[in-house]
């Protein structure tokens, strides 16, 4: 049985700025640790986590499965068509139900924004934010972070670069706020459609011409263009897209030597990247995807166990 730890002083993830920078490299650690070696199957022992997922999903749904099921939760999937949300039910009493059945960790995605946060309100428990509209991502943001530690060493100082629909991304607004917390610059890179010029401000640099900004970056975060959220008035021409912020062959060699590209998935071939950057020595997703697993467990340990 694992060592008792001091209760953890955060009780739920809604977002990055929810963590310290202390406490976002701490949960890079433990994900550190449990890459080199697994950790005890009895982590989470007794520990009951349900995944109420609203939204489709293929990575952030699996590997939470298997970072749960890794630290020896007992876990219950919820599909939305199985939650009383549905026949009226509030979000306060699915918290109560949920907590009165034992239940001590609820992670959950949602189309709406702010979804998690008021059902954190009312549970007696934990809630992980596994994405909720266009607000957050956090453990997107904390796997990325993760990836790029990994590749460099560090997250102080590097230039990253989050290219694409900003506008509507979570994972861009998560990792925004994550980055710049451990010290990284962050510059955001679109058309005015997808990037407002308020978006800059006192926050990462807003930057329009991707082919000048790519020769003075560590790292290149790709984002999808997010039909599903985008009211057909600001999706720009998809040819427009491609011509000036699709990254080809071309654009990678404007890139310096170490830099590397990163994508959180589902990337469009043709749209926000070719063929030619799946064959980059740079390119990180596969390990991106790898991280998220280990990232989880952390997340998961970190709440439950402090």
């Amino acid at each position: 049985m694992p060592a008792l730890k001091a209760p953890s002083p955060y009780s739920s993830l809604i977002d990055l700025d929810d963590l310290s920078p202390a406490g976002i490299t701490e949960i890079l650690d433990r994900a550190k640790a449990f890459h080199a070696e697994p950790p005890p199957r009895d982590l989470l022992r007794d520990v009951s986590v349900v995944n109420l997922f609203f939204e489709a999903s293929t990575r952030t749904y699996t590997s939470f499965a298997l970072a749960e099921q890794r630290v020896g939760a007992d876990v219950v999937a919820l599909p939305p068509g199985s939650s009383s949300l549905g026949k009226g039910e509030t979000i306060a009493d699915t918290a109560l139900t949920l907590a009165a059945m034992g239940v001590r960790v609820i992670v959950t995605r949602h189309p709406h924004s702010g979804f998690p946060a008021r059902l954190a309100e009312s549970f007696a428990g934990h809630v992980i934010n596994a994405g909720d509209g266009r607000h957050a991502h956090p453990t997107q943001a904390l796997l990325d972070l993760l990836t790029l530690e990994t590749e460099f060493g560090k997250l102080a100082g590097l230039r990253v670069a989050l290219v694409g629909d900003i506008l509507h991304s979570r994972v861009a607004r998560s990792n925004a706020i994550g980055l710049r917390a451990m010290g990284a610059e962050v510059t955001l890179v679109g058309p005015r459609t997808l990037l407002p010029d308020s978006m800059g401000g006192d926050g990462p640099r807003v930057a329009r011409d991707l082919d000048a900004v790519l020769p003075h970056v560590d790292a290149v975060m790709l984002l999808r263009i997010q039909h599903e959220r985008i009211a057909s008035a600001v999706l720009p021409s998809l040819d427009d897209y491609a011509r000036n912020y699709r990254l080809d062959a071309r654009r990678l060699a404007l890139l310096p030597k170490h830099a590397i590209v990163m994508h959180p998935g589902p990337y469009n071939r043709g749209v926000e990247l070719t063929e030619d950057v799946l064959r980059y020595p740079g390119w990180r997703y596969a390990q991106q995807v790898s991280h998220g697993v280990y990232v989880r467990m952390a997340v998961l340990d970190f709440l439950v166990n402090g």
